[in-house]
């Protein structure tokens, strides 16, 4: 479960934040009746408990299958490859070497990255994971080029062909027609489930499985998030209140939001936060520009413009309640000067650095969302997905843009393609 508190935003507001409760009956209403703008595309919101029993099955059996080999190689762009990416630094223990590696490659165009990859994969024993709904998109399908004759040359045609497994479209695109002449494992996209809420389908799953995570207990996380979400009251459901009081935030002149952790294994996560409400906000020039922060290692630079740049910021930060233990030393000759925490806990050292964080900065005059979520797991890595994703479409809702298309993003695609010299 996590725990949410809007205490230290909500007073720099004039309006009560639960005015707005007959606005989000009426959106809520339309999410799940599936009347709003974009529709089409709530394939998600049901996700954790539709998803693919038979689809997740055949994950468990490959993963049997390929159960010695060095790497996975996971190739997309986007929604193909963040959730994942996130999932995997969240539950990973630092400097713990995994088998297999779970590599990711077709999420830029560095030629450098590539190259060093495809020689790294020379004396690797390893298997691919080719997502893309269409399998046009350019990063992914230049690095799945490279790869596909990698793959070929090392272990032939024909084997080749078995250890390549394609997430697509369930019937069309160009991706899928490759995978069913070439025979390769198929997992499907959903036409209702766009990319960056598609972490508990098979895109995110099968690199969950292939790493050894519980994802039983990430969809357990994910069920219990969509009870909680399935009354539109704002006393009772979390993930709308947090949506409504960056709403007004946003409304009152807060214009940029900063998710903040205080743990490097939330990074990541922060990562796949941003392209979800980014990609599903910033439209029609409307939506709060998201960014992110890693304290206390932001705080000797970002530390600075939230403190006293501009005030259009408002800070969620996001807080892990058990931590590992460790105590910091008593030094005898103190020439740090830390002896005064000496025998105290380094977790307990990091929580009132947040907490003195937290107050320069409300002083200071940024807004403080506080989310805390126990520890860092499966079910709560399940739990914080569907929370944010059901928050970001209420949010969307709010300001009255769709929050499943992504129409800007085709623009820098256009100018590309142009430049390269594509018909």
């Amino acid at each position: 479960m996590i725990k949410l508190n809007i205490k230290e935003a909500t007073s720099f507001l004039k309006d009560d934040v639960y005015k707005l409760q007959d606005k989000v009956n009426l959106i809520h209403q339309s999410i799940h009746q599936k009347t709003g703008k974009g529709n089409d595309f709530l394939g998600w919101l049901d996700l954790p408990f539709s998803y693919d029993k038979e689809e997740l099955d055949r994950i468990h059996k490959l993963k049997e299958t390929y159960s010695k080999i060095d790497c996975l190689v996971v190739i997309g762009i986007g929604g193909s490859y963040l959730g994942s990416k996130a999932g995997l630094e969240f539950l990973k223990t630092p400097f713990k070497k995994e088998k297999p590696e779970i590599i990711f490659a077709g999420h830029h165009l560095s030629s450098n990255y590539l190259k060093h990859l495809l020689k790294y994969l020379n004396k690797k024993n390893y298997v691919i994971n080719v997502i893309s709904k269409s399998g046009t998109t350019t990063e992914p399908a230049v690095a799945f080029r490279l790869l596909k004759a990698h793959i070929e040359e090392k272990y032939g045609l024909e084997e080749a062909r078995k250890r390549i497994f394609a997430t697509t479209d369930k019937k069309r695109g160009s991706l899928y027609q490759l995978a069913t002449n070439e025979g390769y494992e198929k997992f499907v996209i959903e036409d209702a489930v766009g990319g960056r809420f598609s972490v508990l389908s098979a895109v995110g799953l099968l690199p969950f499985v292939f790493a050894g995570i519980d994802v039983k207990k990430m969809l357990q996380g994910a069920q219990d998030a969509m009870v909680n979400a399935s009354n539109p009251s704002l006393k009772k459901n979390d993930a709308y209140l947090y949506a409504t009081t960056r709403f007004l935030l946003h409304e009152s002149g807060k214009d940029v939001e900063y998710l903040v952790n205080y743990e490097p294994r939330l990074a990541f996560f922060a990562e796949w936060w941003k392209q979800l409400f980014g990609e599903s906000e910033g439209k029609e020039g409307k939506g709060l520009l998201v960014n992110s922060a890693s304290f206390t290692t932001d705080l000797h630079s970002l530390g600075q413009q939230i403190q006293d740049g501009k005030r259009t910021i408002f800070e969620t930060v996001l807080t892990v309640k058990k931590l590992d233990k460790l105590t910091i030393p008593f030094d005898e000759n103190n020439l740090d000067q830390l002896n005064y925490i000496a025998g105290k806990e380094i977790s307990y050292v990091n929580e009132q650095a947040f907490l003195g964080t937290k107050e320069a900065h409300i002083d200071g005059g940024v807004p403080n969302i506080v989310i805390s979520i126990d520890r860092l797991d499966a079910y709560h890595f399940g739990y914080l997905v569907y929370f944010f994703e059901i928050a970001c479409a209420m949010s969307a809702y709010l300001l009255d843009v769709n929050p499943f298309d992504q129409p800007g993003v085709e623009a820098y695609k256009k100018n590309m393609f142009r430049l390269l010299g594509k018909k």
